[in-house]
């Protein structure tokens, strides 16, 4: 496996800034919407054939997907990002080793995950919050889809080395060929062929696999390096490396799915307290967490377009060139999280009903449960995009702490704290102070690193 191509110039460099952002975000906030669909039509088409204990099992299940996706970020994000260094550096050979370690860590690990899942199934569910009404649903749902997650891993990792590689476009092209087929199979063989949710299982295996092989067709279409089969070597020296620069945007999801096991098990414990049961809470969450993850997609896209061309130009000495693109990617970010937010606070009911029907009591709390808990949405994208900035400009411990100081240190705290205090109001409104106190922390972090960066700029020195 060898590409010929010869090496062209890099625009991440020289090129505008806004014309940058546009070519990378904009093919990255496509794929990660994309992306997000497989969940969204599941949860969509489940709930209409189903009802709520569908989306409540589709809910249980989902800390799969976001444990699926730590390792896809981890993996990806941390040798995209040590690629974009060293195609800055113009060191082309490294680049080369880089990817290939990464792609023997996917398959490996892919492997591994399926195993863990079909072995461990039950007890997971158990821990992830199933009560007994939603565990048949749940354990169907979960053994088919376990298939597809070393695909997923591929796919989502795959995608940020296409994307270092300078072919963002390809990148979100792997990412919506799947998810255009998981939308038309999911009707044929949930109402169809009367598969019911091991129907919505089979449609979102299917259209992976058809992302897998788009993004496998492009190793031997790398622009930037001379890929061959000698760099298909594992490193453990590299792979450390590329860990602690995957570790912010893993570290993020991991907390995502510590954060959705706690909050699951809060709302089923006080929920059964409570006028609304266990099983009306669960639901709710699953339906108000899918619909955030199409948000938070957006932001993620906006950071991971940033993210090549701040290493790139980090990696060059640009340090203003880096000071302007974060700036951008926050400014563009706060600008879509609010178009969402409005959105979703004047139409919830509206938007909840899309995922199917329920009782007056399901949708007061559904309700309730997306106003409260999404309050500070505007402000989200700030930490995520300075986390990423972080590590895409060598300082991934930074990264990784800002990661965990939403998730880990504020709102599962949160949760814990204020449910024992105001039972199910207590889990709703952990959240949004949760992200306003990460969003003040961040740009203190960010205001110190800009005035290092400039001192170096006035020096000449690296910061």
């Amino acid at each position: 496996m060898k590409s010929d191509a010869t090496p062209l110039p890099n625009p991440l460099g020289y090129e505008k800034l806004t014309k940058l952002l546009r070519s990378y975000a904009v093919p990255s906030v496509i794929a990660m919407l994309v992306s997000s669909m497989y969940n969204i039509v599941d949860q969509i088409f489940i709930g209409q054939g189903i009802g709520y204990l569908g989306n409540a099992a589709t809910n249980v299940v989902f800390p799969l997907t976001t444990i699926c996706l730590t390792f896809s970020l981890l993996i990806g994000v941390g040798s995209a990002i040590r690629v974009s260094l060293a195609l800055g550096s113009d060191r082309r050979e490294e680049a080369a080793k880089i990817a290939g370690n990464a792609f023997v860590l996917i398959a490996a690990v892919g492997l591994l995950y399926l195993a863990v899942i079909q072995l461990f199934c039950r007890p997971l569910l158990t821990l992830f919050g199933a009560t007994a009404e939603v565990m048949p649903y749940a354990e169907t749902y979960m053994r088919i889809t376990a298939l597809g997650m070393p695909l997923l891993i591929a796919i989502n990792a795959g995608s940020q080395l296409i994307r270092a590689d300078g072919s963002p476009r390809y990148s979100m092209v792997c990412n919506a060929a799947g998810a255009v087929i998981n939308t038309i199979l999911d009707p044929l063989f949930i109402f169809g062929l009367d598969m019911g949710i091991a129907g919505a299982a089979w449609a979102t295996v299917i259209s992976q696999a058809v992302s897998f092989a788009i993004a496998v067709a492009y190793i031997p279409r790398f622009k930037q390096i001379r890929l061959s089969s000698t760099h298909l070597r594992f490193s453990l020296s590299e792979t450390g490396k590329m860990a602690a620069f995957g570790m912010s945007h893993s570290v993020t999801q991991l907390s995502l799915t510590l954060v959705q096991i706690v909050l699951n098990n809060a709302l089923t414990r006080y929920g059964a307290m409570s006028e609304y049961g266990s099983e009306i809470p669960l639901a709710a969450c699953g339906i108000v967490l899918k619909i955030n993850a199409v948000l938070i997609g957006i932001i993620i896209g906006i950071s991971q377009g940033a993210q090549p061309i701040m290493s790139f130009n980090y990696g060059a000495g640009k340090y203003n060139r880096v000071r302007k693109i974060y700036l951008l990617a926050v400014a563009c970010d706060i600008a879509a999280a609010t178009a969402g937010f409005l959105i979703l606070q004047l139409f919830p009911r509206q938007i909840i009903s899309l995922f199917g029907t329920g009782d007056e009591l399901y949708f007061e709390f559904a309700v309730r449960f997306l106003r409260t808990y999404l309050l500070m949405l505007p402000l989200n994208g700030v930490q995520m995009i300075s986390s990423n900035f972080f590590s895409a400009t060598g300082k991934p411990a930074v990264g990784a702490f800002l990661s965990l100081s939403r998730q880990v240190l504020l709102t599962i705290p949160g949760i814990l704290i204020l449910s024992a205090v105001w039972g199910l109001d207590g889990i709703l409104f952990a959240a949004p102070i949760a992200d306003f106190t990460a969003f003040a922390l961040s740009a203190a972090f960010v205001a110190v690193r800009f005035a290092r960066m400039r001192r170096a700029e006035k020096t000449n020195t690296a910061v």
